[in-house]
């Protein structure tokens, strides 16, 4: 019984861990960017083109 005190215990700290990671992340703006994810795609299709047409 004892056992599943402390893994109670081991998961609260591990779920906090990660929550506080989480927290620490957007307040550090690593989620503000929404420009760049939606013209990637684009980016990476004119690398591919470049590279097909170097190879002609």
């Amino acid at each position: 019984m004892y056992i599943i005190i402390i893994l109670i215990f081991i998961s609260i700290l591990v779920a906090l861990s990660f929550l506080i990671a989480f927290l620490w992340a957007v307040k550090s703006g690593q989620f503000e960017d929404r420009y760049t994810p939606s013209v990637r795609v684009l980016f990476d299709e004119e690398k591919k083109s470049e590279k097909s047409n170097n190879k002609k």
